[in-house]
């Protein structure tokens, strides 16, 4: 089975799954071959789950992205349950407001989190039982008040005028009115995340991910000052781990009355990987960058987790594996940057690396 995460500016989950298997299918083509693309709550998320579930829909949906601009994007549409018999909508914050969609631009101050919400309200006005929400790879350190306002609530200065968009309106954030605030689904919604920091201080959400995103040290302090602001108005607990995710989007969805989970393990239980990886002789997982970061929740170390469990040989392929990296897990590990020479040529050419992987693989194990 072949379980990888997405390799993040690289490859998506899916397309990173079926190059490995076309490469170990080169060598053994008589093996039955299962490809479970997983995610932790980032980019990805939307593919994790239409591969794994049959009849999934996707939803097209023009949304404002992350710089202000229209951005063609997706939710997807869980087919129904006995439990949800409207289906779940499951919606992914990287390809609506996700830092990716900038390419190499930094919007720091302006980045929003407006075309995330108009997703989740497109899928409220389709009616869902229920909302799965994968809030990874986010541009923006808005606090989530763009997603908030594209669902009916209202940031207003002193002066009651709307605030500006993205971090640079938390500085003049005077008050929120929630009472135009949509409402949650009937079986409500359900926070895919990967970090568990808090909105505010070293450890916060401008601290943390600020610089990622384009602030300086200076700019550091002044979101942080803003999210304190924001901290102030809403109804949340601004200390709550993952409160922080997504520049405060976490801290947001809290007070819309959502439930913040680990995202690995909640996308692997919703999809039944378990279930996959006992059915197993060997699963391939991997990521674009494996660290020590990665043993802290991402999906590749959940995999090998849950492999170990069910007594399944697992293996790693990654675009990097750092120095010092903890690869005892894993029965094989490959680099892409090894095999191709160079970062550069990895990050270029993935496929073509991640097949030769999924060969090297075969015939090793």
């Amino acid at each position: 089975m072949f379980a990888p995460d997405s390799f993040k500016r690289s490859i998506t989950a899916s397309g990173a799954a079926s190059a490995l298997a076309e490469g170990w299918a080169s060598e053994r083509p008589d093996d039955r071959l299962v490809l479970r693309p997983v995610a932790d709550g980032g980019e990805g998320t939307l593919d994790a789950f239409a591969t794994a579930v049959p009849g999934a829909r996707r939803m097209p949906v023009t949304v404002t992205g992350p710089d202000g601009e229209p951005t063609d994007a997706a939710w997807l549409l869980l087919p129904p349950t006995a439990d949800e018999p409207w289906g779940v909508g499951v919606v992914e914050l990287a390809s609506t407001s996700g830092i990716e969609l900038l390419g190499d631009r930094r919007v720091p101050w302006d980045a929003g989190t407006t075309g995330f919400g108009e997703a989740i309200a497109s899928a409220l006005d389709h009616g869902v039982s229920r909302l799965v929400l994968g809030i990874g790879s986010s541009a923006s350190t808005d606090g989530g008040t763009g997603m908030l306002t594209a669902l009916g609530a209202r940031f207003t200065d002193a002066a009651t005028d709307p605030v500006a968009r993205g971090a640079r309106g938390l500085g003049a954030l005077a008050r929120a009115d929630l009472s135009g605030l949509r409402p949650l689904p009937p079986g409500g919604a359900t926070v895919l995340t990967d970090v568990t920091n808090p909105l505010l201080g070293a450890s916060g959400a401008a601290a943390v991910f600020g610089p990622q995103k384009g602030l300086d040290a200076s700019g550091v302090a002044l979101a942080d000052e803003g999210l304190a602001s924001l901290a102030a108005l809403l109804p949340a607990d601004p200390a709550t781990p993952g409160a922080g995710a997504a520049g405060g989007a976490g801290f947001a969805l809290l007070a819309w009355g959502a439930q913040l989970v680990p995202g690995a393990s909640a996308v692997a239980e919703l999809v039944d990987l378990p279930a996959a990886i006992a059915e197993s002789a060997v699963v391939v997982t991997g990521e674009g960058s494996f660290d020590a970061q990665s043993a802290a929740g991402k999906a590749p170390a959940h995999v090998a987790a849950l492999a170990a469990g069910a007594g399944v040989p697992v293996a790693l392929v990654a675009g990097r594996i750092a120095e010092a990296s903890d690869v005892s897990a894993f029965v094989a590990a490959v680099s892409l940057t090894d095999l191709a020479g160079s970062t550069d040529a990895a990050l270029n050419e993935p496929a073509q690396w991640l097949r030769l992987a999924g060969a090297t693989l075969a015939r090793r194990l």
